[in-house]
């Protein structure tokens, strides 16, 4: 289907020559108010769509879909018109959040500034180096609490940007890092996280010992099995038969059974005299072999070809085929219940650092057990919780107790955390008693990692500058 033509506008405007020869226009047209601008070959609605389509979308994809909305324009267009967009001069924030964010893959970061208050950006800077940051904060005073991550360069061009302002470190970040110290404390402990083998593989393996799974003895008539069903069928319906006083013959065709077959049919008074034979309750090649077998059923091998294997590697001189036939045996008299999987380091980690009303009743009684077993994790699980307590609370003050209380502990791993702290204790104690948090800066780095994705390779600083302040 063809395109339609664009629509063309005609306006009728006048114009205007000056009559001093050394001016450098010497010719002016008017303006319609509202509609057209100078040198503009679209109007100004249309031109602020555009405008507005380029910073939602940036080049290729906004091309894209100006061509759908019949506008046709080139992702050049688009980019130039985001080039022309004037300087925002935003007001220097009373709260300021400081991040980082990735220009590209590899060391190249760039940093954003949030007004936490308004949630809005404020600038972006090409790096994220101490010098810029300060010289920012210097050249924008008015700037009361800085709220950042744990970072040494933003601290320090905190203090010399902005030296009265307030530094709160981000919760968030605070607790990721006792989180860290908690994995190391479980890494210590790792063998601890299994349960402790008991005699269930032994209780398991004596059960089968009791199973009855073979056949009868040799002076036992068979009583399951398809072919014991068969026969006696068919030795009730021989007799029944008889004693009709149909002949052998027409039995035989009847039925369709062998002469043979109907005649010892007749001549057995019951049919269990069928079902003894020399081969009934015969001792198998496996028996010596099945306490092994047992016992690597009981603890969770109950792959067949896995027991040929291992039985084979003992003397077993029989093919794969018997193991199968008794496997199956076990699996029918005996279903498998698979041991408990032991929790990964990730887990219990996992475990020690949520809110306790959200775990499953099986988590919670796993972490039971593993606390029981190891005392350095049940002392990590207090301290955790005594600091859950004190950052909901917003009791920063009682940071000094909780410390001394975790060095007088045995726990490494919590104690180079503590040391961390104390690096950077005021902006901690900030953190935990002030209501700012960093978490509007986090929502703005996923914005700026999708702004980046939509300039295919053509992200500039200043391109991307300018959507982010321009988009907010």
């Amino acid at each position: 289907m063809a395109r339609p033509s664009p629509c063309l506008l005609s306006n009728f405007v006048r114009r205007f020559r000056c009559r001093e020869p050394s001016c450098p226009r010497a010719a002016f047209v008017e303006q319609a108010a509202g509609l057209t601008f100078r040198h503009g070959r679209r109007t100004q609605g249309l031109h602020a769509a555009l405008q507005r389509l380029a910073l939602m979308l940036a080049g290729r994809a906004g091309s894209r879909l100006a061509d759908t909305l019949a506008v046709p324009v080139s992702r050049s267009t688009l980019l130039r018109l985001i080039r022309a967009l004037p300087e925002r001069a935003a007001a220097t924030p009373r709260v300021l959040g400081i991040d980082e964010f990735a220009l590209r893959k590899g060391p190249n970061y760039g940093t954003i500034l949030i007004d936490i208050e308004t949630r809005k950006p404020v600038d972006l800077l090409p790096d994220r180096t101490t010098s810029t940051v300060a010289r920012w904060l210097a050249e924008h005073p008015g700037v009361e609490v800085i709220c950042r991550d744990r970072s040494p360069a933003f601290a320090e061009a905190g203090r010399l940007g902005a030296p009265e302002a307030v530094h709160v470190a981000d919760r968030w970040h605070i607790w990721s890092n006792l989180a860290e110290a908690v994995e190391k404390t479980v890494v210590q402990h790792r063998a601890l996280l299994r349960e402790p083998s008991d005699n269930t593989t032994a209780t398991a393996a004596a059960v089968m010992e009791n199973l009855d799974l073979e056949a009868a003895s040799p002076m036992e008539p068979r009583t399951t099995g398809r072919l014991s069903d068969r026969v006696r069928e068919q030795h009730a319906a021989v007799h029944a038969l008889l004693d009709q006083g149909i002949a052998l013959r027409v039995i035989t065709r009847q039925l369709g059974l062998a002469r043979n077959t109907v005649r010892r049919y007749a001549h057995a008074a019951c049919a269990d005299e069928l079902l003894v034979g020399r081969w009934t309750g015969r001792a198998s090649i496996l028996d010596p072999y099945k306490p092994y077998l047992h016992q690597r059923w009981a603890e969770g091998c109950t792959v067949a070809h896995r027991l040929f294997e291992e039985v084979r590697e003992r003397g077993y001189p029989g093919g794969e085929n018997v193991v199968k036939v008794y496997a199956a045996k076990l699996r029918e008299s005996l279903p498998h219940v698979p041991p408990r999987k032991a929790p990964s380091v990730r887990d219990v980690t996992s475990w020690l650092t949520r809110r306790p009303d959200r775990l499953t009743e099986g988590q919670a009684q796993q972490l039971k057990a593993i606390l029981a077993r190891c005392p350095a994790l049940d002392r990590t699980a207090h301290h955790v919780r005594a600091f859950a307590e004190l950052m909901n609370n917003r009791e920063g003050r009682q940071l000094d107790k909780w410390i001394v209380a975790v060095q007088a502990d045995d726990l490494p791993a919590l104690h180079t955390f503590v040391t961390g702290l104390g690096q950077d204790l005021d902006a901690v104690i900030a953190g935990l008693s002030l209501r700012y948090s960093s978490g509007a800066v986090e929502g703005h780095n996923n914005k700026i990692k999708m702004l980046k994705r939509q300039m295919f390779g053509r992200a500039n600083f200043d391109l991307l500058r300018l959507r982010v302040l321009h988009a907010a």
